[in-house]
């Protein structure tokens, strides 16, 4: 089952526009992460991910095909626009099963490459509420700025914390990587 995800990411990026060499699976020990990378004038990056798997009981349009969807059209948005920050976009795997994948990325960066990491942005099961950015996921200073930009645009949004539970911003924040979960689920 992780195999045909992993394709029907890595085919989704294609019908995005990313040529097959522009997408690479990141291995680490027991995870693979799908990432296409647009670079940008210098070398500090934006990470923007969302995970493909999903939990054992249930198919994982909500949670969270809709995240990887969303991911894939900011990189269709995007492909063309010249950038000041490179832009990593990544597929996580095993996000369910304990932020395996981000938790891997983040292992694997280096103390010296930790200053090019601007921050990171998660999307995760979009689409049955007005977006929203779990405070207890997210860098305080990152979640205002999304509210601030969501006001200016006139779009809703909301702040809420989900007790107990963790994104793929989580592993980012505890590397000291500002970070953002945004979902549209409501309560």
């Amino acid at each position: 089952k992780d195999e045909d995800r992993l394709n029907a990411v890595r085919s989704l990026f294609e019908k995005m526009g990313a040529a097959q060499s522009e997408i690479s699976v990141e291995k680490y020990k027991n995870v693979e992460n799908i990432v296409v990378r647009k670079q940008g004038a210098s070398q500090e990056m934006i990470v923007i991910g969302a995970h493909y798997d999903k939990v054992a009981k249930g198919c994982g349009a909500l949670d969270n095909w809709t995240g990887i969807v969303a991911l894939a059209h900011l990189y269709k948005s995007l492909r063309d626009a010249p950038l000041t920050k490179s832009i990593v976009f990544v597929a996580f795997g095993k996000e369910e099963t304990g932020l395996i994948g981000s938790r891997a990325m983040v292992g694997a960066i280096n103390k010296d490459q930790l200053v090019q990491y601007c921050a990171m942005i998660n999307l995760d099961s979009l689409g049955l509420a007005a977006p929203q950015v779990p405070d207890n996921m997210s860098t305080k200073k990152l979640a205002s700025f999304a509210a601030d930009i969501a006001k200016q645009m006139k779009i809703p949004f909301g702040h809420a914390s989900i007790d107990g539970a963790e994104a793929d911003s989580t592993s980012f924040i505890g590397k000291k990587i500002p970070a953002l979960t945004i979902h549209g689920m409501s309560n």
